[in-house]
């Protein structure tokens, strides 16, 4: 994992159906085609995270598994 910056504009971000409005955790995905780029809802502009797609599937599989 790398922490990256510069893609939010371009990326159509989704927010997390577990995230409420009332200020608790919340994580947006943005897929991309070769990664997977996530941050924090609450701070759009600061740093995110970016995985591989086959990463990503391994975890949500693993989280789903859960």
């Amino acid at each position: 994992m790398r922490r990256t910056s510069g893609i939010r504009s371009t990326c159509t971000w989704r927010k997390s159906s577990y995230s409420d409005d009332e200020g608790a955790e919340c994580v947006e995905v943005a897929e991309a085609t070769s990664a997977v780029h996530i941050r924090d809802s609450k701070d759009p502009e600061g740093p995110h995270l970016t995985v591989p797609r086959g990463g990503w599937t391994r975890f949500l599989r693993y989280a789903t598994q859960r």
